[in-house]
């Protein structure tokens, strides 16, 4: 793990606005979360995934804590889920808005504080993207092998494309994931229209915004499962 890279990550994360433009009641968020939403439990559904009661689920980089809201109302036991994050401040707001049961705890995904095979499935969204030292990327990717057990599975949600207006961030290609994952089964699909365009459209023209979004080159993430071997 290179250290001065967590430090990157930690004042990256640190001055990120979490205002209007991620609430709910911003229409193009809200327009982006269903979609994510309706997406996920679709693959989830398909992967054999559904219903998650009973499984035992970890997020990487659990940010505030709203997909771990999203993986009990999906039907996870509180108690079998768990979030890790870097910074303390995420802990402390996704432990206020995640059930009490849920663990969340401040670390780092490149050197998770769990033991071998403890988890069926491992959540990251945008974590591997944030990441931009290659070697703290494949820290990472090996903690996440360590501890699912075998046949276990990582949900994937990133980026697939760089952010011109973000050079803090790099995308993730479906040829490094594979890299990152060697013998794993991966499953991956576009999601996400491009969020400009769903900036502009979903307030004053959802119609237009529900239609470019079936296009996939306007996709910008992978929404994916990493199955181990």
């Amino acid at each position: 793990m290179s250290r001065s890279e967590e430090a990157r990550i930690r004042e990256v994360y640190a001055r990120r606005s979490t205002g209007e433009r991620y609430a709910y009641s911003n229409p193009a968020h809200l327009f982006m979360m269903q979609e994510r939403e309706r997406a996920t439990l679709a693959l989830l559904k398909r992967e054999g995934l559904l219903p998650l009661a009973g499984r035992s689920v970890l997020e990487v980089g659990c940010g505030g804590g709203q997909w771990l809201q999203d993986l009990v109302r999906w039907g996870a036991e509180p108690h079998h889920v768990h979030g890790v994050d870097l910074l303390s401040e995420r802990v402390v707001q996704a432990r206020r808005v995640a059930a009490p049961e849920v663990a969340v705890v401040q670390g780092s995904g490149s050197a998770l504080p769990f033991a071998p095979g403890t988890f069926d499935l491992a959540l990251q969204a945008t974590v591997f993207s944030s990441i931009l030292d290659d070697a703290m990327r494949l820290a990472m990717a090996n903690e996440l092998t360590r501890v699912l057990r075998p046949g276990g599975a990582v949900l994937w949600y990133d980026l697939r494309v760089n952010n011109p207006r973000n050079p803090e961030v790099r995308r993730v290609s479906r040829a490094e994931i594979a890299g990152l994952f060697p013998g794993w089964r991966i499953a991956l699909e576009r999601v996400t229209l491009a969020p400009p365009l769903t900036r502009a459209l979903a307030a004053r023209a959802a119609p237009a915004a529900r239609l470019l979004a079936t296009v996939p080159w306007l996709r910008t993430h992978y929404l994916g499962l990493l199955r181990k071997p």
